[in-house]
């Protein structure tokens, strides 16, 4: 009876050791589970935490891009009135020096024809054909003036003294100065 409860003694003490050997590893089991898990949440929330980063800084280049894009048109539309508006101020300049170089600078429906002939060839191309067109225009209608001031001026002259009469004839008749302005006007208008 001593021996069988010797070995049902040691037998206990062998089973209460494999139940606390079987129990510990139960416990490391569930602590590596809880340490994957943790790890594995971690993991997750950095992936995350990247992600909304990185759509951050895609928002933030896409609002870029579409910045850069909205001012680049901007330059161009002020590049485009800009230039609009050089090539109108330009023009009048033209109109304005057409009728300032006119005679008397009065504009006469005449010389209204001939402004819009010179504005008109102004825009087409330039060839020497036009230049000289409009050269001969212009010679034309100084030679027209000329004799048409002559013709009053002579029944003028008769009844100024000899004095007076050479000051007017010398003021009427057109200078070189003069002629050269209206050649060059051709010219620039050509151009």
């Amino acid at each position: 009876t001593l021996r069988t409860e010797e070995r049902q003694r040691l037998a206990r003490e062998r089973r209460e050791e494999r139940e606390k050997q079987h129990a510990a590893k139960e416990t490391q089991i569930l602590e590596k589970e809880r340490k994957a898990k943790l790890q594995y949440e971690k993991q997750l929330e950095e992936r995350q935490r990247k992600l909304k980063e990185q759509k951050q800084k895609e928002e933030q280049r896409r609002a870029a891009v579409e910045e850069k894009r909205k001012q680049k048109i901007e330059e161009e539309k002020e590049r485009y009135e800009a230039v609009l508006h050089r090539t109108l101020e330009r023009s009048q300049r033209l109109e304005t020096r057409q009728k300032r170089w006119s005679w008397g600078g009065s504009v006469t429906p005449d010389s209204e024809s001939k402004t819009a002939l010179l504005y008109t060839a102004s825009k087409q191309p330039t060839s020497t054909a036009a230049i000289r067109q409009t050269e001969a225009v212009m010679s034309k209608r100084l030679s027209s003036s000329a004799a048409l001031l002559n013709a009053s001026d002579r029944t003028r002259r008769s009844q100024l003294s000899p004095l007076d009469s050479s000051v007017i004839s010398r003021l009427l008749a057109p200078t070189q100065a003069s002629l050269a302005r209206s050649k060059s006007a051709a010219t620039l208008s050509a151009d």
